[in-house]
């Protein structure tokens, strides 16, 4: 029996390597036709924002694809009902650290770069154009957090730990930007230091999603308020500094990792 459930753990992990592999690649390769109109253009579809952006979709498509391909039409339909399963989210309290997170981390950023004697305008919020902004902006993380979380993620924990694989996947996430980051001008340096926030969010997004039940819903939530808050931060962002927000982002996730079991990433108490 022992050896039956040693074989089977094996197996399982062989299939989720394959798996992943291919949606990455898949993911990536549905992106090239964005990167190459964004070389093209070099339109930007807001502040900071290029036409590449909209590769947002390519992991929930490569998802979908994998997914006929595994269980047909059914499976292309659960997935993307996956997009509004807010009923997995038990605790309630999980929609602080879900939508208020991120205004706290841009908050405390604003007063930091203040401190530093930055002249920094004041940031203005009208109600209107925050809420088309968290509509767009929802959207958006759909169509990348039903493939990062709705879709591979889980694969890539049968593999490793919750840590390990949120890390990975987050250098992962960063590097799918790197050519669109390129595009509207970033320097090397505010691309590293912006790839050491991005790693730590993808670390806090897999740790509400694994104390959420599985929840894509409340990981589009928070990839929202990522992007939300960095299109209010002063002036739709060009205030925006990486090196103080990542320093920040890194040390909410050092104290996840510290009070969480790495295998889970759930609370160390929890015996789940």
């Amino acid at each position: 029996m022992k050896e039956d459930i040693q074989y089977t753990t094996t197996k399982v992990k062989l299939t989720s390597r394959k798996v992943t592999v291919v949606f990455f690649v898949l993911a990536f390769a549905l992106s090239i036709p964005f990167l190459v109109i964004g070389f093209i253009t070099e339109i930007e579809i807001m502040p900071g924002l290029p036409v590449a952006a909209f590769s947002t979709i390519c992991p929930m498509i490569a998802a979908l694809i994998l997914v006929y391909k595994e269980n047909g039409a059914a499976g292309m339909v659960t997935l993307m009902k996956r997009s509004f399963d807010y009923k997995r989210i038990n605790a309630k309290i999980w929609y602080i650290q879900i939508l208020l997170l991120m205004p706290f981390v841009m908050l405390l950023s604003f007063v930091v770069i203040r401190i530093m004697g930055t002249p920094i305008p004041l940031p203005i919020i009208k109600a209107i154009p925050t809420l088309f902004l968290c509509i767009l902006f929802f959207v958006a993380a759909l169509g990348e957090e039903l493939g990062w979380s709705g879709y591979v993620i889980d694969h890539m924990q049968n593999q490793m730990s919750a840590l390990i694989a949120s890390f990975v996947l987050g250098l992962i996430w960063a590097v799918y930007h790197y050519i669109g980051l390129g595009q509207v001008h970033r320097s090397v340096e505010w691309i590293a230091w912006w790839s050491l926030g991005t790693v730590a969010m993808r670390i806090i997004m897999v740790w509400i999603y694994n104390n959420t039940r599985k929840s894509v819903f409340a990981t589009a939530l928070f990839h929202m308020m990522i992007n939300v808050t960095w299109q209010l931060f002063p002036i739709n962002g060009s205030y925006y500094d990486p090196r103080i927000t990542s320093s920040i982002l890194a040390l909410v996730t050092v104290t996840i990792i510290v009070c969480c079991n790495p295998r889970t990433l759930t609370l160390k108490r929890n015996k789940r």
